[in-house]
């Protein structure tokens, strides 16, 4: 049965990394002694090891292990035997190649499928849903392919923002984006707001945390979905 939290975001303005999640992830990883790590997404360029060091330190506080897949030899096998996965945010074109690249996307997706916990949070959960294209991040290389782990039956655009109506900057807004990309395809697309994120277990998706998350669809005007809404009607 799956079993995954995925999260708009690691961070909260004011916190530490991590830090609101760690309540949630003690018990979601509670049978996980050592949980692997997938860095790929290098956020503003660190290395692999950099972020692992990172992820490692907010991890001790629950009292969890952590070790980088750049460590071992064999991806495939690292994801196939891990008892509990981390996919952190960054880039998501990145984080997309490098998954192709190591020939790690299949093995991934059918991990989780089969029930090992996992955790993404911004670029990691990006990848769960169909395809990586309502990403916010900028293209800075070529993966093979768009279509992704496929673990939920839609797209997600975490950091959801909403416009500010006082600003007068005249860049297109996350709504605008959205609306280009449902001119093109009938995926539905979940505006995850940053503090919420989304359960799932088994075939079930509930929305978590303290704040609305905004669903769009093609031809269909936007709506609110209020916390702890069962999203599993959505394909």
């Amino acid at each position: 049965m799956k079993n995954l939290i995925i999260a708009s975001t690691s961070t909260l303005h004011g916190g530490e990394y991590l830090e609101y999640l760690l309540p949630e992830l003690k018990k979601h990883f509670e049978y996980c002694k050592t949980i692997l790590f997938i860095p790929f997404a290098r956020p503003s360029g660190i290395s692999h090891q950099e972020y692992t060091f990172k992820v490692a330190s907010a991890f001790a506080k629950i009292g969890k292990e952590i070790k980088g897949i750049h460590e071992v030899d064999d991806y495939s096998d690292a994801i196939q035997k891990a008892e509990g996965i981390f996919t952190g945010g960054g880039n998501t074109f990145l984080l997309v190649t490098q998954l192709y690249k190591k020939d790690c996307m299949i093995a991934l997706a059918e991990a989780v499928k089969n029930g090992t916990p996992y955790l993404g949070t911004s670029a990691g959960s990006n990848i769960c849903g169909l395809t990586m294209q309502t990403t916010n991040d900028m293209p800075i290389v070529y993966p093979p392919s768009f279509k992704t782990l496929g673990l939920i039956p839609f797209n997600l655009n975490p950091h959801y923002l909403d416009a500010d109506m006082q600003s007068k900057h005249m860049g297109e807004t996350r709504e605008t984006r959205i609306a280009e990309f449902h001119s093109f395809n009938t995926i539905p697309v979940l505006g995850l707001r940053e503090g919420s994120w989304l359960e799932v277990k088994g075939e079930k998706v509930v929305l978590k945390g303290g704040l609305k998350a905004r669903l769009f669809r093609q031809n269909q005007i936007p709506v609110e979905i209020d916390s702890e809404s069962d999203l599993s009607f959505l394909k």
